[in-house]
């Protein structure tokens, strides 16, 4: 099972993306929303690998001092697959760059058979998914309806914490905030 690290908003950040999962739902759409597990969270996925060892929550800790930080979620984006995923751009600042770059290195040696390519320092698109497994004949209304519910094409989120997802374990561990 995949395991992860990922970056954690604050309330009103993380009620708006979860205003666009409810928005979904609602209109009998697939949406993160439909996950009812207390771990189901918003949040920007920055490392993803088949094992992230413990080991890693006390380096990992040493980055407090990076947070809180402020990013701007743009546009809606579609990531294609067999089904897509519907998802909002989070922008690729420098510090929001940086930030991942010296996760992936402190992270590094507790992943087991390395990250995968698209969470890799210069191939990760930093988003936020709104829903997954999305069948081509839903994506436009998927879309507007996100879009609608969304505040617009731009908006300032807080980023306060961290945590380790064990998808083994089916477990979140807040590293970093709340």
């Amino acid at each position: 099972m995949a395991h992860s690290i990922e970056l954690l908003l604050d309330p009103d950040s993380d009620a708006m993306v979860r205003r666009m999962w409810a928005a979904l739902l609602a209109d009998d759409l697939p949406s993160q929303g439909a996950h009812r597990s207390n771990s189901n969270r918003p949040h920007i996925t920055l490392i993803a690998a088949a094992r992230v060892d413990t080991g890693v929550d006390a380096e990992v800790r040493g980055l407090e001092d990076r947070f809180p930080l402020s990013v701007d979620v743009g546009a809606t984006v579609v990531f294609r697959g067999r089904r897509s995923t519907v998802a909002r751009l989070v922008v690729a600042s420098r510090e929001l760059l940086a930030l991942h770059r010296d996760l992936h290195d402190l992270a590094a040696p507790f992943v087991d058979g390395g990250v995968v390519d698209h969470c890799t320092p210069d191939h990760w698109t930093p988003h936020l998914t709104v829903a997954r497994r999305v069948p081509d004949d839903q994506l436009g209304r998927c879309i507007a309806v996100a879009d609608d519910a969304g505040q617009g094409a731009a908006v300032t989120a807080t980023v306060t914490g961290l945590r380790r997802w064990d998808g083994d374990a089916r477990e979140d561990v807040v590293l970093i905030g709340v």
